[in-house]
């Protein structure tokens, strides 16, 4: 099964790793948690951590995803 390309879709093909990961190297964990205000961003984060929560939460995910695109949009 081959994967279509969706032209409408800019989050396609980008991990949730990968979103989380850029959105560290370029706000620092203390700006993404202040922005997003959940736990796994504002105390002891890491990767790992957040990654289990934001596959486990629509609406945290979300917002990440947002801040994604957000971010990305204005580079």
């Amino acid at each position: 099964m081959t994967s279509r390309p969706q032209p409408n879709n800019p989050l396609h093909g980008i991990t949730l790793e990968v979103m989380v990961s850029e959105l560290v190297a370029h706000f620092g964990w203390q700006e993404l948690g202040r922005r997003i205000p959940i736990r796994c961003f504002t105390h002891d984060p890491s990767l790992g951590s957040s990654l289990k929560f934001l596959r486990r939460t629509p609406w945290a995910k979300q917002k990440v995803e947002a801040l994604y695109l957000v971010m990305r949009d204005a580079r």
